[in-house]
């Protein structure tokens, strides 16, 4: 037996949408069929043939009479609708829908609808804008082609709609117009946090101008430039970050590492911000030892920022409480708060990037709205997840980072490269620093000296092979573009001497590309400008690799 479609259910005239399509031998016998009434037998193929197209129509179609009953649907229209109406039901008058709205959201009555004025002004209405909800509550943003039929005299005998769905359409253009109104709110606030720092360090500079004999005033100017500085380095760090992120340019160097120690340096980090904001920090780790596989560095970022926000956005004096536990083959390090809260709305949306909770907070405490969307994204780079609950504002609010544990039974992983260098065991190397940019390597061989490190530099490739034959250095930091020999033919030449296979070789690079590793079989990388506390935690774990 036939599948009973209720859309294609005879109805009266102009027309019957009982009519199955016709096939091509059922429309030949049709044409050739004798009639008593010539004129009925070609309505009737008329009928038919704008049946089969309305079948095939790539959009949502239906008919009505002149009085506005519902004569024929397709398969499409009873989609956009979300059900099958009936056919000349009352109820179904104009639309299969039962709630129509404006393109502001307002309502529509049915017979205000672009069906009903097509019959009702017996003119056409094509490419208008509405919106229909379907009976699960979703809507659907079509484009109404209304267009009354008239018969050989004139008279109005009813009307076809074509429903264009163009919901996807509307939401890309919504989430652009969204993009391009966050991007011009993040360049204001962007240049805003730039500036900031800016007026303290020329007033620094003045004072250093006019005063600079005395040792306490050297003293403060130097703290407040300090600080000032590393506002500027953070909002900048976060902002290649993120870009490095959506370029698919970060890359992560993993290795064993204890979970305790990471949250420890994202305290150590953050308690500045915390003591000056007198407030309590209450700590809660696991008895015994949590390993992860993971970036020591990006975790310690994760945590250090979910500090900084409990920090930043609640009344001096509060409490923030940081705890860990093992669940399974996961943990789960929690940062809960006593501060602003998070509306529900806001609970998915502010880690998006560039998306802030309270516009009036985030420019009372500074910020770029990028700190939790970089949270998310390294935290799901290491196989984990981040959830914020919250109880609404006022009331505190809760992050919570889920990570998978090392598995103790695989083999160890250890940092990028593959190919130790020095087999001694002190921390202190010859390093050898090769930087086009004068300054830049006279200031990267200072801060190593300090370190305790013996240093010599050169600033071309060729000038590079001459003094590392000479100099014997354990590790040597390459820029990749050098005059002369480029860094990364300068590292190739360095492999192929014997005293240059067993040394460690770190590209100094504009971005965290992981190409630059494979290529000149570098061992580890950097990106300029070196982070001197980034730079001493590497070469501490040079010591650890070759242990």
């Amino acid at each position: 037996m036939a599948k009973h479609r209720p859309w294609l259910t005879r109805t009266k005239p102009p027309f019957e949408a009982a009519a199955p399509t016709p096939t091509m031998t059922q429309e030949k016998t049709m044409q050739t069929a004798k009639s008593p009434w010539p004129a009925e037998a070609a309505a009737k193929h008329d009928e038919l043939k704008f049946r089969r197209l309305m079948a095939v129509l790539p959009a949502a179609a239906y008919t009505c009479d002149a009085e506005g009953l519902i004569t024929y649907f397709n398969q499409r229209a009873a989609e956009v609708w979300g059900r099958a109406p009936k056919l000349n039901d009352p109820v179904d008058r104009f639309c299969g829908s039962f709630k129509l709205f404006a393109p502001d959201g307002s309502p529509i009555r049915h017979d205000r609808c672009w069906m009903a004025l097509a019959l009702q002004e017996n003119q056409e209405y094509n490419g208008r804008e509405i919106v229909v909800e379907r009976p699960d509550g979703e809507r659907r943003t079509v484009l109404a082609h209304a267009n009354p039929f008239r018969d050989e005299r004139g008279n109005l005998t009813g009307a076809v709609n074509v429903l264009v769905d163009i919901t996807d359409r509307k939401r890309a253009e919504d989430a652009l117009r969204e993009a391009d109104r966050r991007k011009d709110e993040f360049l204001g606030i962007l240049a805003h946090e730039l500036r900031n720092p800016l007026a303290p360090l020329r007033n620094a500079l003045e004072i250093l101008k006019l005063d600079a004999s005395k040792p306490s005033t050297l003293e403060q100017v130097r703290a407040m430039m300090e600080r000032q500085l590393e506002q500027m380095v953070r909002l900048v760090d976060d902002l290649m970050d993120t870009s490095r992120i959506a370029t698919g340019k970060l890359a992560l160097r993993k290795e064993r590492i204890e979970l305790a120690a990471v949250l420890q340096s994202a305290v150590e980090e953050v308690r500045p911000l915390i003591e000056r904001h007198r407030h309590e920090l209450a700590l809660s780790f696991p008895p015994r030892p949590i390993h992860l596989n993971g970036d020591f560095t990006r975790l310690a970022q994760v945590f250090s920022n979910l500090l900084t926000n409990a920090a930043k956005y609640m009344e001096p004096g509060g409490r923030i409480q940081l705890s860990a536990e093992g669940q399974g083959r996961d943990v789960v390090v929690k940062v809960r708060d006593a501060g602003t809260g998070i509306s529900a709305g806001m609970l998915d949306k502010i880690f998006e990037p560039f998306v802030q909770a309270d516009h009036s907070l985030e420019r009372t405490h500074g910020g770029l709205g990028i700190g939790l969307s970089l949270v998310r994204k390294l935290a799901e780079m290491h196989g984990g997840s981040v959830k914020a609950y919250s109880d609404g504002p006022g009331h505190g609010s809760e992050f919570t980072v889920r990570l998978p544990v090392l598995d103790e039974s695989s083999p160890r992983e250890i940092q990028a490269g593959g190919k130790p260098g020095s087999t001694r065991a002190a921390s202190r190397y010859r390093i050898l620093v090769v930087d086009g940019n004068r300054d830049a390597a006279m200031r990267l061989a200072a801060l190593l000296k300090v370190m305790g490190h013996e240093t010599r530099t050169a600033h071309d490739g060729l000038a590079a092979m001459t003094l590392a034959e000479e100099f014997g250095p354990d590790v040597a930091l390459l820029d990749l573009g050098l005059p002369r020999l480029s860094g990364y033919a300068t590292a190739r030449m360095i492999r192929e001497r014997a005293w240059g296979r067993a040394m460690w070789l770190i590209a100094l690079v504009e971005s965290e590309d992981p190409r630059h590793l494979a290529e000149a079989e570098f061992n580890l990388r950097m990106v300029k400008p070196v982070d001197p506390t980034a730079l001493e935690h590497l070469l501490a774990g040079i010591d650890r690799n070759v242990s």
